[in-house]
């Protein structure tokens, strides 16, 4: 595996299974073949999982993010880099950011 290439926060884009063709962000590096990623679903519905990094294409973006970092942390600094314009991915609503959240709370 190449150093730095799936390293926390860098942006792909899933090559494999049911969410192939969607944007995630690399949460964790777990050992030489697999990786944490997220999407955060709200925006990209990618679930926050385990995936083999042959299933991922890194892309030139990466966001600072702390190792594990929550869902809202990842959406302010895909606001901060623009990400949403620089990927074409639609922006997701303060209303749907919060249903996101509530509904996370109450699985806990």
């Amino acid at each position: 595996m190449a150093e730095g290439l799936f390293d926390v926060g860098r942006v792909c884009v899933k090559i494999a299974g049911r969410e192939a063709g969607k944007y995630c962000v690399v949460v964790k590096k777990m050992d030489n073949s697999f990786v944490m990623v997220t999407g955060p679903r709200v925006v990209t519905k990618v679930k926050r999982r385990k995936c083999n990094i042959n299933h991922l294409e890194p892309l030139g973006e990466k966001i600072s993010i702390k190792a594990e970092a929550s869902d809202s942390e990842i959406l302010k600094e895909f606001e901060k880099e623009k990400l949403f314009d620089k990927l074409g991915i639609p922006k997701p609503s303060v209303e749907a950011i919060k249903r996101f959240e509530e509904t996370k709370t109450e699985k806990k």
